[in-house]
């Protein structure tokens, strides 16, 4: 897999890079949020993740991932040294797929490159034959893969619409924390309990409807369909 990492401390970006290709990563390394988004054109050779660093010298690291998002679709993990949940949710919003802490473990970065790779298709890991789901003023179009609320079409992330077409496809019915983190993120990895947190906060903040997934405490998460 080819693999764009942009981090600007290039001790830092040689040790990851070779990290990295001991998996079989193809690393290209960008110094600047500028590098990255010129290796990122349409005739460039194609990345399957892209690994950003918020720390940029010469942009602000979420400005980049806007930037990134709006031509591309390539998964953007973020690496930020800030935990605290408000700035993942502004991450996301911007269209990250996910997001690793720093002093982060190895391993935990390599699971979640793995996770975020699997572009999962919501309508045949179900096994559901609908197209359209309708939860009162929430629309769901599972082959566009978009989503409307009272006509108004909310911009989600590709793990986003993965976990709302999740619970989606039977309102009311409890999903595990680890059924929806094996469905959605083709992982069982424990790690990423923290990021099904913040894709849900994040979902309830887009689709401005906090009661619409309910936290089933101890055990998951519901969908509640809203009457209408």
């Amino acid at each position: 897999m080819r693999l764009l990492l942009v981090e600007d401390d290039n001790h830092v970006a040689a040790a990851l890079s070779a990290v990295l290709a001991r998996h079989g990563f193809d690393v290209t390394h960008a110094r600047s949020g500028e590098e990255a988004l010129q290796a990122l054109v349409p005739e460039g050779p194609g990345f399957g993740v892209v690994l950003l660093d918020l720390g940029l010298p010469d942009q602000d690291g979420y400005e980049v991932c806007g930037k990134i998002r709006k031509r591309t679709a390539t998964p953007v993990i973020m690496v930020t040294a800030r935990s605290d949940v408000r700035s993942r949710i502004h991450g996301l919003n911007l269209g990250a797929d996910d997001y690793v802490v720093k002093p982060y473990d190895t391993g935990e970065l390599l699971a979640r490159i793995h996770a975020v790779s699997r572009r999962s298709v919501p309508d045949e890991s179900t096994g559901s034959t609908e197209t359209v789901l309708r939860l009162g003023p929430v629309r769901i179009e599972l082959a566009t893969r978009q989503v409307s609320v009272d006509g108004s079409v909310i911009q989600l992330t590709r793990k986003e619409f993965d976990l709302l077409a999740l619970l989606a496809q039977r309102p009311g019915v409890v999903f595990r924390r680890e059924q929806i983190i094996s469905e959605v993120w083709r992982t069982s990895w424990e790690g990423t309990g923290r990021t099904l947190e913040v894709h849900v906060a994040s979902l309830r903040a887009k689709l401005r409807m906090p009661a619409l997934i309910e936290t089933v405490r101890g055990v998951g998460y519901r969908l509640v369909a809203p009457a209408g």
